[in-house]
């Protein structure tokens, strides 16, 4: 399983290392959002970042919502079905779905790791409190598709 990523907070006065991070991770702007593999040092790049970002498990369904509404070329043009196959070198969108779901965003030349999102329908929780105290930071589980859904 894949997890998705969220940046909630911008960097001002953000320790270098963290900006270095979240720049590895390519969420470069709040409200970007990625999919990445849930890995060893994935998982100690998000505790590294988690009073800036709220991620977790992604579903094929939300990735296909993304891919579809919000994903794009390097050259700036939105991605159809068509030519998510093409970039993916896949012939059926739900596998590409579920590969992405599962491995995270592949690095393919072509294809913008990063979704960009607007602001959640209803606003953020508090900024500055995790998840599980009533704020929108950190790990939220399953939770995190219904958060990208309001964003898209």
């Amino acid at each position: 399983m894949g997890w998705m990523v969220v940046r909630v907070r911008g960097t001002i006065h953000a320790r270098h290392d963290i900006v270095d991070t979240l720049h590895h991770l390519h969420l470069t702007r709040a409200n970007h959002a990625t999919v990445v593999p849930e890995a060893a040092s994935v998982s100690g790049m998000l505790a590294a970042v988690q009073g800036y970002v709220t991620w977790g498990e992604a579903d094929p369904e939300t990735v296909t919502l993304l891919l579809k509404e919000r994903g794009e070329t390097v050259g700036g043009e939105r991605l159809t079905e068509t030519t998510i196959g093409e970039v993916l070198r896949a012939k059926d969108l739900p596998e590409v779905t579920r590969k992405v779901a599962s491995e995270g965003m592949p690095r393919v030349p072509g294809l913008k790791p990063l979704f960009r999102l607007k602001a959640p329908k209803g606003g953020w929780r508090s900024t500055k409190r995790a998840y599980s105290l009533g704020g929108a930071l950190g790990y939220r589980g399953r939770a995190i598709n219904d958060l990208v859904r309001r964003m898209v």
